[in-house]
């Protein structure tokens, strides 16, 4: 287990004085990518070998938002593999130490050379090591799209400020896109997210949002209809 302490700033609060949701998968990325550089395995390592992780999936429950200058605990685990696929969480603690969000996520080892998924080596791993997964639902990393009864929003442009190192659109500004179009009374207790291809400088994002009866359902895809990302938010 990896873990890092924090302070919840002012810019990652709204007005509730509770940090935001796109703040909290900014903590993870964070805590990850601190530890695979910390094991040996960051960015210019995946880098001499031309591969990378990519996030496929998020399940985030959270039971409580961390509120604006509390001392939090963000910690990390590896907690599975298979094939092409590597299982990790995340948890927050509070002041108290009380878990108060939890997350499962599922990532895709790519060969950039060749462009595609490549098989997880037990030495992939082993930098790591591996924990018990924390018990959570069982999900489908996949989400249902509905064939009909979406509500098309305002599409737009990626920008510069959209991009990470991979030059494609960063996995929490996905998220940040989604959440402009819930009702602004709408209180978030668990996401789920499925990222199906890359968005790139230039291209054009078009969300349809879905009313269903416990939230919503946010897709962004092109104007052909091609999906970028998926993401439900459940009250």
């Amino acid at each position: 287990m990896y873990q890092m302490d924090a302070r919840v700033r002012y810019s990652e609060v709204d007005e509730t004085h509770r940090i935001k949701l796109e703040s909290v998968l900014d903590y993870f990325q964070d805590c990850c990518t601190f530890h695979s550089e910390d094991v040996g395995g960051g960015l210019e390592f995946l880098k001499g070998q031309k591969r990378a992780w990519l996030l496929a999936s998020w399940q985030i429950v959270i039971k409580e938002y961390p509120k604006l200058g509390e001392q939090i605990r963000i910690t990390t685990q590896a907690c599975g593999s298979e094939k092409m696929f590597g299982y990790r969480n995340f948890m927050i603690h509070d002041e108290a130490g009380n878990m108060v969000v939890k997350a499962y996520s599922i990532w895709s080892l790519l060969d950039m050379k060749k462009g595609r998924p490549c098989m997880v080596q037990p030495e992939d791993i082993e930098l790591y090591g591996m924990e018990e997964p924390l018990p959570m639902e069982k999900v489908s990393r996949k989400i249902a799209v509905p064939k009909e009864g979406g509500q098309q929003q305002k599409g737009f442009l990626v920008q510069e400020y959209h991009l990470d190192t991979n030059h494609h659109v960063n996995n929490g500004q996905y998220v940040r896109m989604a959440t402009a179009y819930l009702p602004d009374d709408f209180s978030v207790r668990e996401m789920r997210v499925e990222y199906r291809r890359q968005a790139k400088l230039g291209d054009m994002i078009q969300p349809m949002r879905y009313e269903l009866e416990d939230g919503y359902l946010v897709v962004l895809q092109d104007p052909e209809g091609k999906i970028y990302c998926v993401v439900r938010f459940i009250r």
